[in-house]
């Protein structure tokens, strides 16, 4: 396949155009035609989605699922997305998990896309049937705190199931057994 170039495109893109893109471009979704581009995390986020991939690991590995951050999860065709964090059944694709695999998506809100991941990518979560969503949502003035809130589908859109401020700790049973410390996640 020849690579594309982002200059001189008109027009929707194609999952295949998308897929033939440079593969030094990062962060960069496909949502019903347009792309989607992110600057790259900070290092805080980082640390934030690092963190609650060691909290989610062993009760993940314990029921059968693996914790992945950063990995491409196509939703449907033409949507193509990277959560900071997901739990999924081991996929048969390398490179795309089959939605129907994913159990829980993850992102972790920045300056530059808290309004993306709060309303269109939740949105999109939704509505390729991902039973639960958590989101990270830091202080992005120094990063000393954060809250955190865990969503479950219902009639295809997401309710709060639980919430967790800063100094709380998130206590979940489903989808897997979960108690994260909002502290952990900054000292982590």
């Amino acid at each position: 396949m020849e690579k594309v170039s982002l200059d001189g495109h008109s027009g929707p893109w194609t999952e295949e155009e998308f897929l033939a893109l440079d593969e030094s471009f990062n962060k960069i979704e496909l949502i019903d035609g347009s792309l989607w581009v992110t600057p790259e995390p900070n290092r805080r986020h980082n640390d934030i989605a690092s963190a609650l991939s060691t909290l989610l690991r062993p009760p993940a590995l314990t029921a059968g699922l693996r914790v992945r951050t950063t990995v491409s999860v196509r939703l449907a065709p033409r949507r193509i997305v990277s959560p900071d964090l997901v739990i999924e059944r081991e996929p048969s694709d390398l490179v795309f998990g089959d939605v129907s695999g994913v159990v829980l998506t993850c992102e972790v809100t920045s300056p530059s896309n808290a309004a993306y991941d709060q309303s269109l990518k939740m949105q999109v979560y939704a509505e390729a049937g991902i039973p639960w969503h958590l989101l990270a949502e830091p202080d992005f003035g120094d990063y000393r705190s954060v809250s955190l809130h865990l969503f479950q589908l219902r009639d295809k859109q997401y309710a709060k199931a639980a919430t967790a401020k800063h100094g709380e700790t998130l206590i979940s049973a489903d989808p897997i057994p979960m108690s994260l410390s909002t502290n952990f996640l900054i000292d982590f």
